[in-house]
């Protein structure tokens, strides 16, 4: 049964990404926030807080049938941790009653045997959880020694893809735990991508020739599904600016949860326009426009959604800018170049 399901899964995302060469004109990927709070406070993580309440499920759905009819392909829930919205099954289902994939991130605590087989039934198609260290630390405790208990359910009664995505960078004390982390993934039959842990805008914390040997090793040993389409990370790896076409506020989508629609988690604020007025005017607009941030971005989805169309439509120069500290940061990374 779980052949079958992703033997389906395939087939859809053929169709999408068939979708998405032929047509650059509808969002491709959407972020969606039903619920900021987080049981954890990872130092390197600006996403979260410990007070907001849970986006009401009534909301949540217009935001999901505002987004369907904007022809999005691929909705992804995230967070804060999402695990912890009490309808959260009921947002899943309705991701699919709407033709969408629908997608997860978590930090893995939620998970029991109980409450996976509830995501199946929802019809949950992508998790993907980040496992930054093998022992909990002051900078985060998404440990593989705290969730290996958590994989094995998953391993055993998920039907579901499921990505463990590990990280450099950012304050992570042993470098050479990715590597454990890939492993221990691949081990139990699931995807292992790696990331560069961006700073508090999004761009580039170049890291150390030991972590960029780790890097490569990661990605050879994961190199399957999506993390086949990180090869602009090796750029950010050694400290360099990658030239790409981001297309962020159009094909790729970041709705936080106030039902805005931002370029992405890091730079939530640009443009800040309500999710229900959203046009294919404000599409065109962030679609042919070049992002300030773009040449050290180390964000993964957004990148891999760009692959789509950096072929086609160059853009121009941003109406609206960064501050000029910001501006002054990457001119300064690029002219290192």
């Amino acid at each position: 049964m779980r052949r079958s399901k992703f033997l389906k899964l395939k087939v859809r995302e053929a169709s999408f990404i068939t979708r998405a060469l032929l047509s650059p004109n509808h969002p491709v990927l959407a972020h969606i926030i039903p619920m900021r709070r987080c049981n954890l406070a990872c130092g390197y993580c600006n996403e979260y807080d410990h007070n907001s309440t849970p986006v009401p499920l009534d909301v949540m759905k217009r935001r999901l049938d505002k987004l369907a009819d904007l022809g999005t392909s691929i909705v992804t829930i995230s967070g804060g941790e999402p695990m912890m919205h009490p309808q959260l099954d009921d947002i899943i289902h309705h991701i699919r009653s709407r033709g969408m994939i629908a997608g997860l991130i978590s930090n893995g605590y939620y998970f029991t045997p109980e409450r996976i087989k509830r995501l199946n039934k929802a019809g949950l198609e992508y998790l993907q959880i980040s496992i930054d260290n093998v022992d909990p630390d002051e900078v985060s405790r998404k440990s593989l020694r705290v969730l290996d208990k958590k994989l094995r359910y998953l391993a055993e009664h998920s039907d579901f893809h499921v990505n463990i995505n590990s990280v450099l960078g950012g304050g992570i004390k042993n470098p050479e735990d990715a590597l454990t982390v890939a492993r221990r993934a691949v081990e139990l039959g699931f995807s292992s991508t790696v990331g560069v842990i961006h700073d508090n805008d999004g761009t580039l914390k170049p890291i150390s020739e030991r972590e960029r040997n780790i890097f490569q090793q990661v990605k050879k040993l994961g190199n399957k599904d999506l993390a086949r389409l990180n090869w602009f990370q090796d750029s950010i790896a050694e400290g360099k600016a990658y030239n790409w076409r981001c297309r962020a506020g159009a094909r790729y989508l970041y709705i936080c949860e106030e039902g805005l629609v931002h370029w992405c988690s890091q730079q939530r604020g640009y443009p800040g326009t309500p999710l229900e007025e959203y046009t294919m005017k404000d599409f065109e607009r962030e679609y042919n426009t070049e992002k300030w941030c773009a040449p050290t971005c180390t964000l993964q989805c957004v990148h891999q959604v760009a692959i789509l169309d950096n072929w086609r439509d160059p853009q121009h120069a941003p109406v609206t800018t960064a501050p000029s500290s910001l501006q002054d940061t990457i001119g300064e990374v690029l002219r290192a170049e």
